[in-house]
This record gives C-alpha cells, sequence and structure tokens, in this order.
C-alpha cells in the first residue's frame, strides 16, 4: 500500500518511510543514505535535514515550521521545497503517507 497518490500532499500530510526503508548516516563517507530494499539513494544535505523529521506522527506543516525556524528562511519557499522532494520519494515508494 503506497497511501494517497503523491499529488495530493499537503501540510497536514503525515509521511513515514516504507517498510524496510530508514535514514542511515554512513560515517565512513559522511553522508546520509536512504536504505531500502535492494537499493539505496544519497540524501542531500537538504534531504537529510527534512527526512531527520519525518517520524510517522509529524505534519508537514510541523516540519517545514521547524525547518524554517532552524534556518531562519523564508517558509514559503521551505514549504515548496518540502512538499516536493516528499512527493517525489512517495512516488519512489520510499515514502508512505495519509
Amino acid at each position: 500500500m503506497t497511501g494517497a497518490p503523491a499529488h495530493s500532499i499537503t501540510e497536514t500530510t503525515v509521511p513515514r518511510f516504507a517498510r524496510g526503508t530508514r535514514l542511515q548516516y554512513d560515517r565512513v563517507r559522511e553522508m546520509w543514505f536512504i536504505q531500502a530494499p535492494e537499493r539505496a539513494f544519497h540524501a542531500d544535505p537538504v534531504a537529510a535535514e527534512i527526512l531527520q523529521l519525518v517520524d510517522g506522527t509529524r505534519t508537514l506543516g510541523a516540519v517545514i515550521d521547524l525547518l524554517a525556524q532552524k534556518f531562519d528562511a523564508p517558509r514559503p519557499v521551505i514549504a515548496q521545497d518540502v512538499l516536493a522532494m516528499v512527493a517525489e520519494l512517495a512516488e519512489k515508494q520510499v515514502l508512505l503517507h495519509a
């Protein structure tokens, strides 16, 4: 089950990692990776910041608020980046959402 279509991702969406998928820091390479069954993705620094806040209970609105505060950045810019990235990872079935 992949949840709602990726185009329905809004600030009220609560994303979670798909079963067997997780964010992991590789200390040797000093890089974040998304580990999934039979595949892995490099998570750039922006994606890693977002994904560290994905816990299956927090809405994307809350994630956006935390990131806007942490980086003292305009909330609309953060919102656009977060929603786009989550939609992309939902299409790849890395993140599920309801």
